[in-house]
């Protein structure tokens, strides 16, 4: 993930060096989260950790108490889908929206500040704010489509084709139904996180593709306008003006 944006900064920010300003824009992948917790169970469970990690959060760490550990010893090499799932402190659980929320609107890892419904609502509101306004956001099932919106964003082109692995760690575990379920209850605000965030990806992804199909359709009629068979009064759908929408113009405008 990308680090996130916090609610009511630009959606890019710029930096001088010298004479020469950069620009920086804010992007990031998703994934289904039930895979997505899969994968990072199997992570930890092979030893990998976050210790490295503060978890920064309006000029501080997290205490001990807000934040305590799942496990005891130098990791949680070993440690069972049941015993990952149990812990209330894991922070696999809803780590999507966690990851691109504003936590101080919710004291940060201090729960007793905000009423857990409340918190979980500020939460997702707040991710799902800072996901609009990213410049670019791809998710993991969607491959190909990734690819498309992001090189008609920044208008680059990638030398390969995405490819779409789906035999990966997170689909060779064998579960049954009930333990489906509590994943997906572990991981309520990321679940809607992710439906909120295949539809605005599938209306940016359309919304792409008509202006690629109308930017065809004026390449064309200006090829008409020009040819010496043309016939006077014709191509005029070559003068029509681009639509316009909301989301993304502040991008389109600027690249």
């Amino acid at each position: 993930f990308s680090s996130p944006k916090l609610e009511g900064e630009e959606e890019s920010c710029s930096r001088t060096r010298g004479s020469l300003e950069l620009k920086f824009y804010y992007i990031t992948l998703l994934r289904d989260p039930v895979s997505r917790y899969l994968s990072e169970w199997r992570h930890v469970q092979r030893g990998a950790t976050w210790k490295t990690s503060l978890h920064m959060c309006d000029g501080r760490t997290p205490t001990p108490e807000e934040l305590p550990p799942c496990y005891e010893g130098s990791d949680w090499s070993g440690c069972t889908l049941q015993q990952f799932m149990d812990c209330p402190y894991n922070l696999a659980n809803n780590r999507q929206v966690r990851m691109l929320a504003d936590l101080s609107l919710v004291g940060c890892y201090n729960l007793s500040t905000v009423p857990e419904k409340r918190r979980s609502q500020l939460l997702l509101e707040s991710a799902k704010k800072n996901l609009r306004d990213m410049a670019f956001y791809g998710l993991t099932e969607f491959q190909r489509k990734t690819q498309y919106l992001f090189e008609r964003t920044f208008h680059l082109k990638f030398i390969r084709p995405f490819m779409q692995y789906n035999s990966t760690r997170a689909a060779g575990v064998d579960l049954d139904n009930d333990t489906i379920q509590r994943i997906e209850e572990l991981n309520d605000l990321d679940m809607k996180l992710y439906d909120y965030a295949k539809d605005l990806f599938q209306q940016r992804y359309q919304y792409k593709h008509m202006l690629d199909r109308r930017e065809q359709r004026l390449l064309r009629g200006q090829a008409s306008f020009h040819s010496p068979f043309r016939e006077d009064g014709a191509g005029g759908e070559g003068t029509a003006r681009l639509p316009t929408e909301d989301y993304m113009n502040h991008i389109i405008n600027g690249w």
